[in-house]
Order: C-alpha cells, then sequence, then structure tokens
C-alpha cells in the first residue's frame, strides 16, 4: 500500500513509518518544516511537503495514496493555550480526508484519545464506550470535546464507503526519548525535590510503549473493519502513587502526598492530567486485530532509568 502518514516525524510518527516500511508499504509523509523533511526522507517515505492548513495538498495526498494515517495535531498551538483552536484545525482536517476518500473502500485510520471527556470517568472504558447519545458536542467550547467529536465523524464516513477506524491512544506513550507526560513528571520532581501525586494517588494511568503503538496503527490500516474503535492499552490502569514511587526512588527524593488544593501549584499544567482516572481496556482490539503488546510495560520502562539520565534542559 502507498499511505500516506500526517504526523509521520512526531514521536508516535517517527515509529508508525519504519514500521510500516518495514511492512512492505510505500510511506508519504506530510512534513511542514526541513527538518520533518530530512527525518522522512532517512527513514525512506517519501516527503509531501505542507500544513495541516493546507488543505488543499492534504486532499491531494489522500487522493494519491491507497490508505491514511492521519496523526498530526497542533500540540505547540494547543499547550499554548488554544486548545480549540488545534482542536477545530484538527476537524477540519478530517473532514477533508473523509470527503476525499469517500466510496473509495480505501482506509482512513485516525488517532484519539482514551483520556477524552467521556459521559463517566474512573470505569474501565471499552471501545464500545463513547459512541451515541451522551457525547460532548462539537459546538461546546472544548477543545477535548471537539477532538471526540472528530472521532465520530471519522468512523462516520464508514457509511459512506471509507474504511474508517480511530485507534485511541492513552495518555502516555512511552519509551526513550518520550518528550510526554512521564517527562514532565520527572522534571517536576526534580524541581520541587519531591515525587508527588494528587490525594492517595490511586488514580489510574493506562499506558503502552509508542513501539507496541505504532504496530496498532499498522494494522489498523492494513486490516481493520470500517467504523472500528481501537485501543491502544498495554496496561489498563497504573496508579499515580506507584509512578510517583519509581520516580521518587530513581531520583532519591521523597515520594508525598500533594493536596487537592495544592494540585495546580505543584504540577501546574499538569494538574489536571495528573488527576485524571482513566483506565482502559483492549480486549476487543485484541480480539480484532490479533494485536498484542511486546514492550516492557509502564513501570518498568520507567525503571530502566532512560528517563532519568540527565536533568531535562
Amino acid at each position: 500500500m502507498r499511505v500516506l502518514v500526517t504526523g509521520a516525524s512526531g514521536w508516535i510518527g517517527s515509529a508508525v513509518v519504519p514500521g510500516l516500511i518495514g511492512a512492505g508499504h510505500q510511506v508519504v509523509g506530510l512534513a511542514r518544516s526541513d527538518a520533518s523533511a530530512d527525518a522522512l526522507t532517512a527513514a525512506g517515505a517519501e516527503v509531501l511537503r505542507g500544513t495541516l492548513d493546507d488543505l488543499d495538498t492534504v486532499r491531494g495526498g489522500a487522493a494519491a495514496s491507497d490508505g491514511v494515517i492521519h496523526l498530526a495535531f497542533k500540540h505547540d498551538v494547543a499547550f499554548s493555550g488554544d486548545f480549540q483552536g488545534a482542536a477545530d484545525t484538527d476537524r477540519l482536517v478530517v473532514e477533508a480526508l473523509g470527503e476525499t476518500l469517500t466510496d473509495s473502500g480505501r482506509p482512513l485510520v485516525i488517532a484519539s484519545g482514551t483520556g477524552l471527556p467521556w459521559p463517566e470517568s474512573g470505569r474501565l472504558l471499552t471501545e464500545r464506550d463513547g459512541h451515541g447519545p451522551g457525547l460532548p458536542d462539537a459546538a461546546a467550547n472544548s477543545g477535548p470535546a471537539t477532538r471526540a467529536a472528530t472521532a465520530e465523524l471519522a468512523l462516520s464516513y464508514a457509511s459512506r464507503g471509507v474504511r474508517a477506524s480511530v485507534v485511541r491512544l492513552p495518555p502516555t506513550n512511552y519509551g526513550e526519548g518520550d518528550p510526554g507526560f512521564l517527562s514532565a513528571l520527572v522534571a517536576i520532581a526534580r524541581e520541587k525535590g519531591v515525587s508527588g501525586y494528587i490525594g492517595d494517588g490511586a488514580n489510574r494511568w493506562p499506558a503502552v510503549h509508542r513501539l507496541d503503538s505504532a504496530h496498532l496503527f499498522r494494522l489498523a490500516v492494513e486490516k481493520a473493519p470500517a467504523g472500528s474503535t481501537l485501543h491502544a492499552v498495554a496496561d489498563e490502569g497504573v496508579p499515580l502513587r506507584e509512578i510517583a514511587g519509581v520516580i521518587g526512588r530513581r531520583l532519591d527524593l521523597p515520594v508525598v502526598s500533594v493536596p487537592s488544593e495544592e494540585a495546580s501549584a505543584h504540577f501546574g499544567w499538569l494538574a489536571d492530567y495528573v488527576a485524571t482516572d482513566v483506565p482502559a481496556s483492549s480486549t476487543l482490539t485484541r480480539e480484532l486485530t490479533g494485536w498484542r503488546p511486546t514492550r516492557p510495560g509502564l513501570l518498568e520502562d520507567l525503571d530502566e532509568g532512560h528517563y532519568f539520565t540527565a536533568p531535562p534542559a
């Protein structure tokens, strides 16, 4: 297959691309910078220059491909305070991809999240959850709500001749070089001199190694049935106090409970994520696709030491 990948040089995309190429597929990666283009060329992919705002370029790339994996998201915009703007752009891209692939029978795989605002929290989320009545409205003034609605938009193209599927990613896709939440927790622990969790720390994060999630994206574009929701979840739910415990031991710092009223001051922008309790299952995904995570679990990977080799720049 000739597969268009957006976000191809990102944290997950840079694992998806070699996985696809290794399986015999041809990859075309959307690149917005010279650095991204160079990385894709070095990986053996073809480069399509453009950004998520270049909808004509996105449509052209999709039209010339046998399938699409959409991973890109304006994280820089989202974390600078305009999550809604980033989510709105993402919705326009998914709409452009879906319209281009309509009546083609070709696959469209998009990335979503297990940590989006579902009607219930704290209950084990399955692939059947998060659909139908009760979902947040895309028009609501909430970027996460828009992202959830965008995933449903993508799945709606299954009734229009697109082999559309959604891969929900957990809050952390860990591994060596991880720029995400675990690295941020380590940095906060170094800064504060303690490794913290909120309250009793019993709230849970599902997790997956990025190489395992990359494998699921390949399986999805190859064979996921139209309308499938898949969970890239290896660990169903790791208690935050256990994560804090490994960080504290590796940094030789006290492990402490942070009162909820002090969470924002202690964790900053990460406070809401540290408080999240979003366990998730991948049982149905494994049955449907044959996907089997093979990498170390989150705590084992965290304890390998690569998160602690040097202080953040």
